[in-house]
């Protein structure tokens, strides 16, 4: 990783940490309207009663923690796009320098075989 695009790399993964964060407010109002119903119709199918109604039980507090859940699964989730397009591009920088490197080596050695071949040219003309 280059030390001057340290920081403009840590800016945008700050800048898509910001911007993720109001939507991620949106999804927990859509959440806090329907996590409860989903945690408790799950629960009990696990239990085995097929068809019984969702009572809601202290709906504010089980809406809050399930929009919590889903809001820090958002910003989990955009973090780890930024580390993975980080990730693709120092690897798409390490393939290019690793490509300039190979094409130096291939070009040193027809260098120096030209260089042998003059060598061997000027030995047979004396």
């Amino acid at each position: 990783m280059v030390a001057g695009a340290f920081p403009l790399a840590k800016l945008l993964t700050l800048g898509a940490r910001q911007l993720s964060r109001p939507l991620a407010a949106r999804i927990k109002a859509g959440a806090r309207a329907m996590y409860h119903w989903v945690e408790m119709r799950a629960k009990m199918r696990l239990m085995g009663f097929r068809g019984a109604a969702v009572k809601p039980l202290n709906e504010e507090a089980a809406a809050e923690l399930g929009a919590e859940l889903l809001g820090e699964a958002i910003v989990f989730g955009v973090g780890g796009l930024c580390l993975y397009l980080e990730y693709s591009r120092q690897t798409g920088q390490a393939r290019k320098r690793d490509e300039e490197q190979t094409a130096t080596l291939r070009d040193l050695r027809e260098q120096l075989r030209r260089l042998r071949e003059e060598l061997e040219a000027l030995r047979r003309r004396l």
